[in-house]
């Protein structure tokens, strides 16, 4: 099977550079796995974990949400955040909460308003998930 180039970029780091088998994107609208000879889509990524799959190993990289790009060359997931799945705690999960609630006090007109109340509801699920 022929694989896909992948990137995960944040603000800070190349968090990965390669092939994959495929990627699975925690997308703003649910789920999506990536092939290669995927067609092309832009998506919001909310926070979870984006699964990389190179034959039977699979590697898991939190995000704290961001956008992902699929296009002929591969996908490209541009990260606010990313971390190791061990390196998720309370404490991260608390800072990503106050600036999810200061971003909901800022917003101005109802798309960024519900955006934002979207991202806080995101993040109090996932806490949830992880039991963190």
């Amino acid at each position: 099977m022929a694989g896909i180039n992948f990137e995960l970029v944040t603000p800070e780091a190349l968090i990965y550079s390669g092939p994959a088998d495929m990627v699975v994107v925690p997308g703003g609208e649910g789920d999506f796995g990536v092939l290669a000879g995927h067609a092309p889509v832009m998506s919001t990524v909310r926070p979870g974990f984006v699964e990389i799959h190179k034959g039977s190993n699979v590697e898991r990289v939190f995000v704290a949400g961001g956008f992902a790009d699929v296009n002929p060359s591969g996908l490209t997931l541009l990260a606010e955040q990313a971390m190791p799945p061990d390196d998720v705690t309370g404490a991260v999960f608390d800072r990503l909460l106050e600036t999810a609630q200061r971003d909901v006090e800022r917003a101005v007109g109802d798309v960024p308003l519900s955006n934002a109340h979207q991202r806080v509801a995101d993040l109090e699920q996932m806490r949830a998930q992880l039991g963190v």
